[in-house]
């Protein structure tokens, strides 16, 4: 009897103990503040928290590591398969060869990184958000983007043929580019080099002082909201290590005309606003900014101006420079 009185109570302390460290390490493992290669990884929480104030959706904090998703894209605005051509005077080319771009290196831009290096271990680090109508934006001449690269898709590829920009800065941009394929497709030629290298690999070779991305029109065929702005906010942590200096200016996806919006298929413009609302919400207006051009391209039904498309989807190619010119009228030049 008494063997059995105390084995009960040993079983008891044992099992108590099995809890107790079981919790322990959940608890450890939910820490913020991981580190990988000196990264805190654990940051941009308020930034998305805007997220799901503005869009209804959750998405992982800057950072935090995400597995991608697995499968083909489907056919997007891009895709030959999908039977979308460039008209109007808006040619487009497979991949921009910027090789041969003449880009003039100044000083890196700094201040107000959200993202600090080092720190103890468990250590939280304090995120900056800014509101957008604190941003004070200044209107410069086209040597402001002598370090800046463009990267995005054909309508990237349309400001580099035809917004008069091309002998000024750099892009790396390509028909059918998808925030998914973003690190991964070779498109980029090097001189005396035979293949061609991926964006990753020239953002790792060269440092820039901006970084222009418009991506998502290929993408509104794939997916939904959620995945899609995890993605997103996962470039933008990659950017932010590869380009630790370097100003990024996310830009909205350009509209389409309505009478396109209406056809009934995966492009609407409901869609567009709804990522761009996702997108908007990711810049802290600090290092990260949001800039929306629709409203200059743009009528009163909200879609694109007809007159300014062929095809409803991108810009002929007489109406580009009003995109340059928007970017012109909203720069930012950090002290």
């Amino acid at each position: 009897m008494f063997l059995k009185k105390w084995s009960y109570l040993l079983l008891f302390l044992l099992c108590g103990g099995c809890i107790l460290t079981v919790t322990d390490s959940w608890t450890a493992a939910g820490e913020p503040g991981r580190k990988a290669g000196g990264w805190l990884l654990a940051v941009g929480d308020t930034v998305v928290s805007k997220v799901e104030e503005y869009t209804g959706v959750s998405i992982p904090a800057l950072g935090e590591v995400v597995e991608k998703e697995d499968g083909e894209i489907q056919a997007g605005i891009d895709d030959p398969a999908n039977g979308e051509n460039q008209e109007g005077g808006n040619k487009v080319e497979d991949q921009v060869q910027p090789g041969d771009v003449q880009t003039a290196f100044g000083e890196n831009q700094t201040g107000g990184d959200a993202l600090q290096d080092g720190g103890a271990e468990g250590d939280t680090l304090e995120v900056t958000y800014r509101d957008p109508s604190e941003v004070v934006y200044t209107t410069v001449e086209d040597d402001y983007f002598s370090d800046a690269v463009f990267i995005g898709d054909s309508r990237t590829v349309g400001l580099f043929e035809y917004g008069g920009l091309e002998d000024v800065t750099t892009f790396y941009a390509s028909t059918g580019l998808t925030i998914f394929k973003l690190f991964d497709l070779k498109m980029i030629e090097v001189p005396d080099q035979k293949e061609k290298i991926t964006i990753e690999q020239a953002l790792s070779e060269r440092q820039f002082s901006k970084i222009y991305l418009m991506l998502g029109i290929n993408e509104m065929g794939r997916g939904d909201l959620e995945g899609f702005l995890t993605q997103y906010n996962q470039v933008i942590t990659h950017l932010k290590e590869l380009q630790p200096d370097a100003i990024i200016y996310l830009q909205g996806i350009m509209k389409v005309t309505t009478k396109r919006s209406e056809q009934g298929d995966y492009i609407s413009n409901e869609g567009i606003e709804e990522r761009n609302a996702g997108i908007a919400a990711l810049a802290d207006n600090v290092k990260v900014y949001y800039l929306d051009v629709n409203p200059m391209i743009c009528d009163e039904s909200g879609g694109m101006e007809p007159s300014y498309t062929t095809d409803g989807v991108h810009l002929k190619a007489q109406y580009i420079p009003m995109w340059k010119d928007f970017l012109k009228q909203h720069a930012v030049v950090l002290d």
